[in-house]
């Protein structure tokens, strides 16, 4: 009995939402409370666009740095050496953890007293003192800093697969024409991978912009939550921690219109590069 009167409440907020409306306003009616949301008074709460802010901080910080590391990491690994294969199945290592393990790992190394984030910047010089991470100031970075190392993976292995079916003509036609490192890899690499980068931005966006296990595990809803309450964090906290489950529901359907339109992009982006 429980299960069907959840699935009823469900029904219902979501009838509400796609069939009830004032004009052109979509409203909510919360009925715990019996508040009506509407979705335009919706966006002018401050606290929503704090936690669109936030994931913007939070999605193009670490996506940038994923993108970094992980294209230069498909970079190496695209190169023969010695122990090759082992080092490719190390670097996918981080992406097949738990997020739990994860986490645990990340407050050890960026543990203020003896992390050892701590001790590899004061042993080298780097800062006298090592910053505090796990702070208002400084916990934005700390969590793009462990998303990076968690989600690199990704793109080392759609970047790869993409640096192993290209012509290995076209480097050695860019040699003899005197190209140098940078110059193959602007001219050669870099359009050859061009797609796939396309591709991979647009997804990592979307899952960096709405993750939730890694943020709210690090620093919950409270305290240093707050600092890095992007708005899946956001409409949890509104929904279960509030009670306000229509208002909730006019930010998931917020959410749900932004990611639709990340996904539109993606499909036209797929069947493009399929017909082409």
């Amino acid at each position: 009995m429980g299960i069907v009167h959840n699935v009823e409440i469900v029904w219902n907020e979501l009838m509400d939402a796609f069939t009830s409306g004032t004009g052109d306003r979509v409203y909510y009616l919360d009925r715990f409370t019996g508040e009506i949301f509407f979705v335009p008074a919706t966006l002018e709460d401050e606290d929503f666009w704090r936690s669109i802010k936030l994931g913007c901080i939070y999605a193009f910080g670490s996506l940038g740095l994923q993108i970094l590391v992980g294209v230069v990491a498909a970079l190496l690994l695209n190169e023969s050496f010695v122990g090759r294969g082992f080092i490719r199945a190390l670097a996918l290592f981080p992406y097949m953890m738990p997020t739990i393990v994860v986490v645990i790992l990340m407050r050890w190394i960026f543990n203020d007293s003896y992390g050892v984030a701590r001790y590899i910047i004061e042993s080298t010089g780097l800062m006298a003192r090592a910053p505090v991470f796990f702070e208002p100031d400084n916990v934005m970075l700390t969590m793009i800093l462990a998303s990076t190392w968690t989600f690199f993976p990704f793109v080392v292995i759609s970047v790869l697969a993409r640096l192993q079916t290209i012509d290995l003509e076209l480097y050695a036609a860019a040699k003899v024409d005197g190209a140098g490192v940078l110059r193959r890899f602007w001219h050669v690499t870099l359009p050859q991978i061009r797609s796939v980068l396309f591709v991979v931005v647009l997804l990592r966006f979307m899952f960096m912009f709405t993750k939730f296990d890694l943020i709210w595990l690090f620093a919950g809803a409270g305290g240093l939550g707050y600092f890095v309450r992007t708005l899946p964090i956001y409409t949890y906290v509104k929904s279960f921690g509030e009670l306000q489950v229509g208002f909730g529901a006019a930010l998931s359907v917020i959410m749900f219109a932004m990611l639709s339109a990340f996904a539109f992009v993606y499909f036209r982006t797929f069947r493009r590069d399929e017909h082409a």
